[in-house]
């Protein structure tokens, strides 16, 4: 059956369906997580808050993929998102919690809140509403200036709070949507040339001094090893020491002694390295390109543009956190403090992962199967 566009409709089994490849890859993940945790000597609390913010994430996960994110399209969602999480973002200098230098957190008793993780998914809506009807004027430097603009604000926020790593992860979004959409080189040349310039300005106007010794330290890794690199070094050896099969479970020295500090966020990745060695990140790392295949599969089969560039911006979210935590836990990157989804400790970036993946699965519910001439055609436009 087709529409008056030339797509075939997926069929009412299809496209109801729960999409069980997303959902039986993030659960050996999430339990992973878990266990790690639990491994932790004295430290079981961690665990046991952890699970109570799964099982939040996941009535989430449920109950948004049962409803039409349609409404989604509609620009003044975008709106209200940006301007929503700028006052958020602008009210934590006034009400925020201050932990490791960072006043980034709503704190409510035993809970606390990020709402820099909750704008890194509303700048994905806002960038795919605004790009679904002019990728194909990409061309035109306005448009990137005034996605820019949407995204500096959100930017120069988090950046002062001070979270770097977020900061970091905002703009490769803004990036990575930007060049999804269909840049030209020569406007790509030119971002280039701009983040030189911006990073030349951060490092003697924007940078704490800390955050300049994370850089110098990544640069020169054994130049301060008791000081600013010690969280790299000890990880880099958390990491290693795993080997084929790892210590087992509750046996990772660095982490249950406490020489690998925030083991149960920052350095997830290196406490389960150590405890399952490489066969356990060989696995790991399948689920999260399931995961991901997954995502860029239901981007591609959207019902517009719109679901093609917001799944487009999901894998991006994912990859780059990805990425940067296993970077800087293998001193490939510097420490920039950014969470591996589904593993490192917090809530709040759980909860907004299992959102995103819940919208996700209400798009693939109305999305339509398009012929690949079509799609190509409605995303890049026409040869």
């Amino acid at each position: 059956m087709s529409d008056l566009n030339g797509y075939k409709l997926i069929s009412r089994k299809d496209s109801q369906g729960m999409d069980w490849w997303i959902f039986l890859s993030v659960i050996p993940v999430l339990l992973a997580s878990l266990v790690t945790m639990h491994s932790f000597s004295g430290q079981t609390s961690f665990a046991l808050h952890q699970l109570i913010w799964i099982c939040l994430s996941l009535l989430v996960f449920f109950g948004v993929s049962n409803i039409d994110v349609r409404f989604l399209r509609s620009t003044w969602v975008s709106v209200w998102l940006f301007v929503f999480c700028t006052l958020l973002l602008a009210a934590l200098f006034t009400v925020g919690k201050v932990s490791h230098g960072a006043q980034s957190w709503f704190s409510f008793g035993a809970f606390s809140f990020q709402p820099s993780d909750l704008a890194k998914i509303a700048l994905i809506i806002i960038l795919a509403k605004y790009f679904s009807r002019r990728h194909i004027e990409i061309a035109n430097i306005r448009h990137i200036l005034i996605s820019g603009a949407y995204t500096f604000v959100f930017f120069i926020l988090v950046l002062l709070h001070p979270d770097l790593g977020s900061a970091m992860i905002i703009f490769l979004i803004w990036l990575g949507m930007v060049m999804v959409s269909g840049i030209s080189k020569k406007h790509l040349l030119a971002m280039i040339a701009l983040v030189l310039v911006a990073f030349a300005l951060l490092w003697n106007f924007g940078f704490k001094e800390y955050q300049k010794d994370r850089i110098r330290n990544f640069i020169n890794p054994l130049a301060d090893i008791h000081g600013a690199g010690y969280n790299a070094y000890q990880s880099t050896i958390a990491v290693g020491s795993g080997g084929l099969w790892g210590k087992g479970v509750g046996y990772g020295t660095q982490s249950r002694l406490q020489f690998l500090p925030e083991y149960q966020t920052d350095f997830i990745f290196a406490s389960f390295a150590e405890e399952w060695g490489f066969a356990g990140i060989v696995i790991l790392f399948t689920l999260y390109g399931i995961l991901i295949w997954r995502i860029i599969a239901i981007a591609m089969n959207g019902s517009s543009n719109f679901e093609i560039l917001f799944g487009a911006g999901v894998a991006i979210y994912f990859i780059v956190h990805i990425v940067i935590n296993v970077g800087m836990n293998m001193h490939l990157l510097p420490v920039t403090g950014t969470p591996l989804p589904l593993m490192s400790y917090g809530g709040t970036h759980v909860l907004i992962e299992f959102l995103a993946l819940g919208i996700l699965v209400a798009m693939k519910r109305y999305g339509r199967a398009a012929h690949k001439d079509a799609t190509r055609n409605e995303f890049i436009g026409p040869k």
